[in-house]
């Protein structure tokens, strides 16, 4: 009897342990928005007349990052970056992006960020917007369509799909394949497609913008943020009521185009269809913390928000704006600067095309209402999240990827991360260590005029503490600051860490 009862009570000690260690964890979620702005927040940009009260809640209770990057200007590299902790140039998607019907662009024993985590006891999920290829099934006879974005892909909803985000380290997904203006418009769930009647989508112009191709009658994409939000605070309520910490990715799906805010939002911001979208992916944000309050999650739980890259809005001062006239794709800097103070757009080498705004709050780890100047950039997530989970990183793996739980810690001094390579979708360089910022080129390497060529001489040196509209070259100025910035990106680029 009495050895009976040590069992137990050892038994029963242990499992005390067990509870009070996965306690210790911290739950972890990690929102992607798509092409939000610097200068759509309103703690960031004071003009700004788009109300971001979620947002803004995150930054008073948590950590400003006020010099946090993508890894690139547009949408799968960042991704890419995010999940392998490696920038996506060392990947075959040298430029541009993925298609809706792209193949696998995460190489199937390629380490990430959900694998980590799960070995580490985490339970993970990814909930929105994929863009990292999937292998969905054809239907005999037709061609695959590879990267096509638009058309009907000749896939067969019906069949499983090979390679869907639950292949990548996710224990669960839903979500859609690619961009919101991407075909195919269907929900996916782990790896199949949910079942519902197709639809041919038609083309539509600007600012309601996606590619003709099938569309599943009861995917709305007004209602695009709002499903991701359900679904998330569905996956709140089931995780309160387990004993595992969890991982979630929210890769969401706006302010990207197509620009389509709920109708509870049309209109309330008075500039127009973009700034009401951006006030309803703000709105997305609140869905999540308030499931986090009603569950009492929120005090274990370290929740970051930031963006893939810049706005795709421009800055104009002499044309009519989005406010104006709704299909074009620019403010006056009178009415909203939707990348605040930097230069150039969504796609460029500039700031504007990959300074992005980024918050932490973590109740008691966190201090409330802290700012860290410190550069940061999306890579370092897989690194950070295995640091605060205790995880093992794989020999070889998230070669691009700093901790920068220090800095979550309040530990700014003696803090040090190596120069951080920004790109731009046409394949720009540029290399940032401290205040300096080398572009390796002659333009924006994006959408900006001129675009110029990577590697083309004369090439922009600014130095972003004092001039951060980056309109100073320093590079004749400063010849040895430029060519220590050249030599240190070779080394970077043409070496993965190990």
């Amino acid at each position: 009897m009495i050895r009976v009862s040590m069992k137990r009570i050892f038994l029963f000690a242990f499992v005390l342990l067990a509870a009070q260690l996965s306690a210790a964890k911290p739950n972890i979620i990690f929102i992607l928005a798509d092409d939000m702005g610097y200068g759509d927040v309103q703690m960031l940009n004071a003009k700004s007349k788009i109300p971001t009260p979620h947002l803004n809640r995150l930054a008073k209770e948590g950590m400003t990052f006020t010099d946090a990057h993508s890894p690139s200007g547009v949408c799968t590299p960042t991704r890419y970056g995010v999940i392998t902790g490696r920038y996506c140039w060392r990947s075959r998607l040298k430029r541009g992006v993925l298609g809706g019907y792209s193949a696998p662009l995460i190489e199937k024993n390629r380490p990430t960020v959900g694998g980590v985590m799960q070995k580490a006891g985490y339970h993970t999920a990814a909930i929105g917007k994929w863009h990292l290829g999937m292998n969905m099934t054809r239907r005999e006879g037709g061609k695959p369509a590879r990267d096509r974005w638009d058309g009907d892909g000749n896939v067969d909803f019906t069949k499983p799909i090979a390679d869907s985000p639950i292949t990548r380290g996710f224990h669960e997904y839903f979500g859609v394949s690619a961009s919101l203006d991407m075909a195919p418009y269907v929900w996916i769930e782990d790896d199949r497609f949910v079942p519902a009647k197709l639809v041919q989508q038609p083309g539509i112009k600007f600012p309601g913008f996606v590619r003709q191709g099938p569309r599943a009658e009861d995917l709305k994409f007004e209602e695009g943020l709002d499903v991701l939000g359900e679904r998330t605070a569905a996956f709140l309520k089931r995780m309160a009521k387990g004993d595992k910490p969890f991982f979630l990715y929210m890769p969401l799906t706006g302010p990207h185009k197509p620009v389509t805010p709920h109708p509870r939002f049309v209109g309330k911001t008075g500039l127009g269809p973009y700034g009401d979208f951006v006030m309803n992916v703000d709105d997305t944000v609140g869905q999540v913390l308030k499931a986090l309050d009603e569950t009492k999650l929120a005090d274990n739980t370290l929740v970051m928000f930031t963006s893939d890259n810049g706005s795709f809005m421009y800055r104009v001062n002499d044309e009519d704006d989005h406010v104006k006239t709704p299909t074009k794709q620019q403010y006056h800097s009178k009415s909203h600067t939707a990348n605040g103070p930097w230069r150039g757009t969504k796609a460029d080498i500039w700031e504007g095309g990959h300074h992005v705004p980024f918050f932490a709050r973590w109740p008691g780890k966190v201090k409330a209402g802290s700012q860290s100047p410190q550069v940061i950039t999306h890579t370092d997530l897989f690194a950070t999240v295995a640091a605060i989970a205790g995880a093992k990183v794989p020999k070889g793996a998230a070669a691009d990827s700093y901790s920068f739980l220090p800095l979550l810690l309040g530990k700014e001094k003696g803090y040090s991360r190596p120069p951080v390579i920004h790109h731009s979708a046409a394949g720009m360089f540029a290399i940032r260590d401290g205040d300096w910022k080398l572009v390796l080129g002659n333009g924006s390497g994006g959408r900006q005029q001129p675009r110029g060529k990577a590697f083309q001489k004369p090439y922009f040196l600014a130095n972003i503490k004092t001039h951060g509209d980056e309109r100073k070259n320093f590079a004749e100025s400063e010849p040895a600051i430029a060519r220590r910035l050249e030599e240190q990106f070779q080394k970077i680029h043409k070496n993965e860490r190990r």
